[in-house]
């Protein structure tokens, strides 16, 4: 799966957040290309990461945004 698979950007817009063992769940990826999938679309904006406890979270504002109008 390439970093910018359709199925990829269908989860993102599917939830208004994300976690790593979600992506690893959902795609069957191990926890070093769940977090590199993430981090990429972190450093391009899709997604902002958010830190609580030990767990990052990754949100997707322009849809918490929508949902929250």
């Amino acid at each position: 799966m390439t970093i910018y698979s359709q199925d990829l950007l269908n989860n993102l817009f599917r939830h208004p957040y994300t976690k790593i063992e979600f992506i690893e769940r959902d795609f069957g990826v191990s926890r070093p290309t769940a977090t590199k999938y993430l981090d990429a679309l972190t450093k391009t904006g899709f997604v902002r990461k958010a830190k609580l406890g030990r767990t990052n979270f990754y949100i997707n504002q322009p849809l918490i945004a929508l949902l929250s109008d």
